[in-house]
């Protein structure tokens, strides 16, 4: 028989509640609203954020009725049944627990926090108040995420070895702006380099032994940090970031029998090859995505899988749980230790 993939299973937009969002921060939550009014019935219907007439303009981009003068009036809402924190990384544990004390889940960008303290301290809150409480990892809510699921859960590619991704851009030092400054959370490994841990880390789980080396600029900013992460199955993840280098920004899972291809950008909804088989004798197949007419279109994949998972009772999310959002937390800080300790800097 030829080679085939797995159909990739999908949640029905309509089948979930219409939750009522309300967004704090509005850089990353214009992409996210764009994609929640266009492809769900979901509605976003109060902001928040530190300039109030960029909230007014954003309010009215988006056909969003109520602008909070503080991120207190928003989550204290009664109108708002679930907070969506796009903001800098460094506000995502105030105001997630400020959200989650009043009672509303929270869907919290990527990193979900500054550290894996953090983000424990984030999700116990969320589990004892009874909310969902998900980061917005929204790589592990694509179909091609489902495919590659189901092809490793089949055992297609056989004895998974090793797993091989990056994601790194060469964008000019501006000490002046969010992403190479250390207060506000800047840094290739916390703005990038949280999607090729996150990628290895559904795939082969909590390393039991980090290791790291890049550059770090005199600000303490990482500018580059390559990691080698090794499992106690004698498995290996090689991941790449940083801000100085273009990357092909694609993933790989490499097995026995065969391999599976995340195509670039593997974060975003491109497709999925998988090959079994080697030199002259493989067999290749692929799958596209093509549902939207942008990317940012399928961030509306993770508010489906989000509502889904409010309706089910969940405090957690069933294909990126509490757990492991922590561990690559935790991943992300040893890498970030061993680089502020080592000698080598950039400008």
């Amino acid at each position: 028989m030829p080679l085939t993939l797995p159909t990739p299973r999908f949640i029905a937009p309509d089948s979930v509640p219409a939750l009522r969002w309300g967004v704090i921060g509005i850089v990353i939550a214009d992409r996210f609203v764009e994609a929640l009014h266009a492809f769900t019935g979901q509605r976003a219907v109060a902001v928040a954020t530190r300039h109030p007439e960029k909230a007014a303009e954003f309010a009215a981009k988006h056909g969003i009725p109520t602008v909070h003068a503080s991120v207190d009036a928003l989550v204290a809402d009664p109108e708002v049944d679930a907070v969506y924190v796009a903001t800098p990384h460094p506000s995502h544990r105030e105001q997630a627990l400020a959200a989650i004390a009043h009672g509303k889940h929270v869907l919290i960008e990527k990193p979900i926090a500054m550290s894996a303290a953090e983000a424990r301290e984030i999700t116990d809150a969320g589990r004892a108040a009874g909310v969902l409480v998900m980061e917005a990892m929204w790589t592990r809510y694509l179909p091609q995420s489902d495919i590659l699921r189901q092809v490793l859960a089949e055992g297609t590619i056989g004895d998974v070895n090793l797993v091989i991704a990056d994601f790194g851009f060469s964008a000019p030092v501006n000490l002046d702006h969010r992403l190479w400054s250390a207060e506000l959370g800047g840094g290739a490994l916390l703005d990038a380099g949280v999607y090729p841990i996150s990628f290895a880390s559904s795939v082969l789980g909590a390393p039991s032994r980090v290791q790291a080396v890049g550059v770090t600029l005199d600000n303490g900013v990482d500018l580059q940090a390559n990691l080698s992460l090794s499992y106690a199955t004698g498995q290996t993840a090689v991941l790449a970031t940083s801000l100085s280098t273009c990357m092909p920004i694609e993933a790989q899972v490499l097995g026995s029998k065969g391999r599976l291809k995340v195509l670039r950008p593997f974060f975003g909804p491109t497709g999925i090859e998988l090959t079994v088989g080697q030199f002259d004798g493989a067999e290749v197949v692929t799958w596209h995505d093509e549902r939207f007419p942008t990317m940012y279109g399928a961030m509306s994949d993770e508010a489906v899988a989000f509502a889904s998972y409010v309706a089910e009772g969940r405090t957690e999310s069933p294909i990126h749980p509490h757990a492991e959002v922590v561990s690559v937390m935790d991943t992300i800080d040893q890498a970030r230790a061993q680089l502020a300790a080592a000698p080598g800097r950039g400008a």
